[in-house]
């Protein structure tokens, strides 16, 4: 009695969409959903740069601060 020992689990495929209409729709939304991605790949590095950028001006502030209580 040999069984696997797992069973591999994946997803049902979806039912070949017959509709050409539908299959027009589905395309056009994985078009839509590429670009967004993209987009917000975009983004998301600008945001990241902004962040480090305040970060270090943050820290410039703090240090210049500082220096300037010692003289005080």
């Amino acid at each position: 009695m040999t069984t696997p020992r797992r069973r591999v689990l994946r997803p049902a495929q979806a039912a070949l969409v017959t509709d050409p209409k539908q299959a027009v729709r589905l395309q056009r939304r994985r078009t839509e959903l590429a670009k967004s991605r993209a987009a917000l790949r975009r983004w998301l590095t600008r945001l990241k740069r902004a962040t480090n950028t305040v970060t270090d001006l943050h820290q410039r502030i703090t240090r210049l601060e500082l220096v300037l209580a010692d003289e005080s």
